[in-house]
């Protein structure tokens, strides 16, 4: 039983991680129905320009954070505004093939200036704590609290505040709102912008938790982050958050109790199998088509 425990520690640790990337994925599909498939690239970079800045500037773990965050949030605003925004009326295959054409640049770039893998200066300093035979670190608690501050503020921001309402009605019917007077183009612009910073802090919190990063990070974790918001309802920002915390538990477990060679195996198995059960997730709907 503790040990069962134990691992369903580092399943919400690794559970938060997948949430927040998951978050962007599911944000940009809901103003444009669209997959931004550079999104884990974006995550990646976080990582990066955490690594980078805390090594050279030797600053601070919050500092760190929001550097990372704004780079991202930036990179995010500008791939939307020079990559995306000239294909919106364009067939959805173009968009996807940008996207992806989007993440290998990034990819590569990285990859030209950092060949080999880097070491995460260690922001933190690590301790345990023990609780009825458990061990809990204090990197875990970090990771989940930040995790869910940033879950919980980007729920309250889309629910109750007027920038949420905006978003929500773009994702409605983004045809009719420009009427109304909602800027579509500057919302679409901040959704990319929230979501790839949702993805920044996520890379810096990977890299806390796992201080080794290198250019191809971003294509495992942000695939098994896109499975994770089609398994929760890809276009809805809590079935993002379950789908992560879902994923998250299956990946620890299975490593737990098989070889870890399946970890990838239950991942895909697991969306395949709920596409043909249910293919908007598990609190997604149908969207309507618009004759």
């Amino acid at each position: 039983m503790i040990y069962t425990l134990q691992q369903a520690l580092n399943a919400l640790q690794l559970g938060s991680l997948y949430a927040l990337i998951a978050l962007g994925y599911t944000m940009v599909y809901g103003v444009l129905t669209m997959i931004n498939f550079a999104h884990g690239d974006v995550f990646m970079v976080g990582a990066f320009v955490a690594c980078l800045t805390a090594r050279h500037l030797g600053l601070p773990f919050v500092p760190v954070l929001l550097i990372a965050m704004a780079a991202t949030a930036l990179l995010g605003a500008s791939l939307e505004r020079v990559a995306y925004r000239p294909l919106r009326n364009a067939p959805k295959m173009s968009s996807v093939i940008t996207a992806l054409g989007c993440g290998l640049v990034l990819e590569n770039v990285t990859l030209w200036k950092y060949p080999y893998p880097q070491t995460f200066p260690p922001l933190l300093a690590n301790r345990g704590f023990h609780f009825a035979g458990l061990f809990v670190s204090s990197v875990q608690i970090l990771i989940v609290g930040i995790a869910a501050a940033l879950m919980v503020g980007l729920d309250l921001l889309v629910r109750r505040s007027k920038w949420g309402l905006a978003m929500r009605a773009v994702s409605w019917d983004r045809a009719i709102v420009p009427l109304m007077g909602v800027p579509v183009d500057r919302v679409i612009s901040v959704t990319f912008a929230i979501g790839a910073a949702l993805g920044g802090a996520a890379g810096v919190l990977y890299g806390v938790a796992y201080p080794v990063i290198d250019p191809s990070m971003g294509v495992l974790v942000g695939w098994k982050a896109f499975i994770s918001a089609v398994v929760g309802g890809i276009g809805n920002l809590r079935g993002a958050m379950l789908g992560g915390f879902i994923l998250g538990g299956l990946e620890v477990m299975v490593a737990a109790f098989l070889p870890s060679t399946y970890r990838d195996f239950v991942a895909f198995t697991l969306l395949l199998v709920l596409l043909v059960v249910r293919p908007h997730g598990l609190l997604g709907r149908p969207i309507p088509q618009k004759v």
